[in-house]
């Protein structure tokens, strides 16, 4: 995976975030839109998942070369790994290949991905002996801001922002990855991770709150631009 490739759009995605949590941008998952360009995207993942199913590895190459990219974002802020997270993009898609015939259409293919590489996310992080921080354990990190002049030099909103995320437990980390940096509405982040909506919506509350004082500690307010 080309390393600039890959953050493509990420000072983008940082902001919207950043603005979120700051009151200034949204303030939930949106709800499930219907955009027709979206449709028919989706509609056209979906007849390629039919041609895979069939064995059609053309199809295979195009389905990859539109999702893997955004596959990847979502892995590697989950694992915190380069290599690692390349390597579950390989088992993602493998398992697409594969399982393609299961897609239900109940959703788009680009959730039901999602939800593959958060199984294999998930699975590598217990098999990890330094598995992610708990909230105890982030609440322990030294005060990012405790130095003025550093705090200063720091003014690289994706460079903090990416830090502050990483401070974040993963169950926080995965609600602010999935509704701001992939845009998924509330029923397919709850699809992906297998609880009810109002979960999503109280585990959202609690993540922009965490992620709002990490952003505090390292010199970031409402007063940021």
């Amino acid at each position: 995976m080309n390393t600039i490739t890959a953050s493509l759009g990420h000072e983008f995605a940082v902001g919207a975030v950043a603005n979120a949590v700051q009151g200034r941008g949204l303030t939930q998952p949106k709800a499930l839109g219907t955009n027709p360009a979206v449709a028919a995207k989706q509609r056209d993942d979906a007849d390629l998942l039919e041609r895979i199913a069939a064995g059609d590895k053309l199809a295979m190459k195009v389905l990859y070369a539109r999702h893997h990219v955004q596959t990847y974002r979502f892995l590697i802020r989950l694992v915190g790994d380069e290599a690692h997270a390349e390597d579950l993009v390989s088992e993602v898609f493998f398992d697409v290949w594969r399982n393609a015939h299961q897609f239900q259409g109940n959703s788009r293919v680009s959730t039901w991905i999602l939800a593959i590489a958060r199984f294999k996310a998930l699975s590598a992080l217990r098999r990890r002996k330094d598995d992610e921080l708990d909230d105890d354990q982030a609440a322990a990190i030294p005060d990012m801001a405790d130095d003025p002049e550093i705090a200063v030099q720091k003014k690289d909103r994706v460079a903090i922002m990416r830090q502050c995320l990483s401070h974040l437990s993963l169950v926080h980390r995965e609600i602010i990855d999935l509704a701001y940096y992939q845009d998924k509405p509330i029923n397919e982040v709850a699809e992906i991770l297998g609880v009810p909506e109002n979960t999503v919506k109280t585990r959202m509350f609690h993540a922009r709150r965490r992620l709002s004082e990490l952003l505090a500690q390292a010199g970031i307010d409402r007063t940021y631009q």
